[in-house]
Formats: structure tokens, C-alpha cells, sequence
């Protein structure tokens, strides 16, 4: 018997790839079809200040924009917000942005809220926000430049401008969490509710 129970595949609505290959290598099957939303203009409306409410809100958002054009499909989005104390961090647009993020995070404490929803015909059917806590090293200017050019344009993809599935784990000296939360797409409680549901096997 497949693991996957429905007669459609889900629909992931992101373009990260480490998202889909988290999914890909749970034996899920599922079609990538990135959400095309405006996420700043959708965070302004909403007015919210809690980066963990908003990680939710931009992953309900993306499935639900997906959702409206795949009908009876299960659709996926997912959303990762980064924070450090009151501060708020984006994907970097270029080198120097990542290396401003990099430093306003070494030597202290962040935390990275994962969020997922899952939706069909445009009803929310399941939503979660799961958080873990990295405290980055104290590093050197020459360390964090000489990790700029190791990692290159990888810099660039990820909020706080680093994948600790990569070099980036080489900026850290504690990680408190669950590594798939970490990674942007917290599985365990989805596909916890995924056997409830009977849409995957188990």
C-alpha cells in the first residue's frame, strides 16, 4: 500500500527547495506549485508585531492563494519568521545585508518560528507554529567574511543568512529545538495529523 492515501498529490505551495526535499524524502507525493503573493504587503495589513503570528498568518496565506486554483487538493504552505528580541529579520537582498544580519546575531540568542497550513478549497484544515532557539557563536569580522564567501549566493535564501543544514552550522555553539522546525517546515506534528486525517498511512 502507497503512504499517500489521496487520490491527488498535495500541493506544496513553496519554491524552497529544502522543503520539498524534506517531503520527498517522508515518501510523501506532492507537486510544487509556489504561492505568488506580495508577503510584506500581507504582513502591513494584518499590523502584527508577534513574528511567531506571523509566520502563521504567511503560511495560511500561501496555501490559501494556491488552494484557489487546485480545487479538492490538499495544498501546503509553510512560513519561517526570525527573531531576536524585538527585532524582525527578511532574507537578505544581497553580501552586505547578509553580513549585517550575521552580525547583529552573533554572540546572542534568536529564534526561528516555523509555521504550516493546510488547506483544502480554501478551509483551513490544519495549522501549526513550532519555534527553536539558536544562540550563534561570538565569531570574528574575518570569520563571518571568510563564511560569506564560502557559502556564496546560499546566503541569500534563507532568513539570518544561513542553513545549519550546511556551513552555516559552523556559526553556532547551541541549537534548542527540533531540526525540521529549524529548516523551515515542522514535520512531526504534520504528519501526526496527516495518519489522524487518513492521508497518509500509518
Amino acid at each position: 500500500m502507497p503512504l499517500w492515501l489521496e487520490r491527488q498529490p498535495l500541493v506544496l505551495a513553496s519554491k524552497s527547495d529544502v522543503r520539498g526535499k524534506i517531503l520527498a524524502a517522508a515518501g510523501l507525493r506532492f507537486e510544487i506549485r509556489p504561492a505568488q503573493i506580495d508577503e510584506r504587503a500581507v504582513e502591513a495589513k494584518a499590523g502584527l508585531s508577534d513574528a511567531a503570528a506571523v509566520a502563521r498568518l504567511l503560511a495560511r496565506a500561501k496555501a490559501e492563494a494556491v488552494s484557489a486554483t487546485r480545487p479538492g487538493q490538499l495544498v501546503l504552505g509553510a512560513d519561517q519568521t526570525l527573531a531576536r528580541g524585538a527585532m524582525r529579520l527578511s532574507k537578505p537582498a544581497n553580501r552586505d545585508q547578509a553580513g549585517e544580519q550575521l552580525r547583529a546575531l552573533r554572540g546572542r540568542k534568536h529564534e526561528l518560528h516555523s509555521a504550516v497550513a493546510l488547506v483544502r478549497d480554501g478551509a483551513a484544515l490544519f495549522e501549526c507554529v513550532d519555534t527553536a532557539r539558536l544562540t550563534m557563536r561570538d565569531v570574528s569580522d574575518r570569520f563571518l567574511s571568510d563564511y560569506l564567501d564560502m557559502a556564496g549566493d546560499a546566503t541569500l535564501h534563507s532568513v539570518g543568512a544561513y542553513q545549519l543544514e550546511g556551513i552555516g552550522i559552523h556559526l553556532f555553539e547551541k541549537v534548542e529545538g527540533d531540526y525540521f522546525t529549524i529548516l523551515g517546515l515542522p514535520l512531526m506534528p504534520l504528519l501526526a495529523f496527516m495518519r489522524q486525517s487518513k492521508f497518509i498511512d500509518g
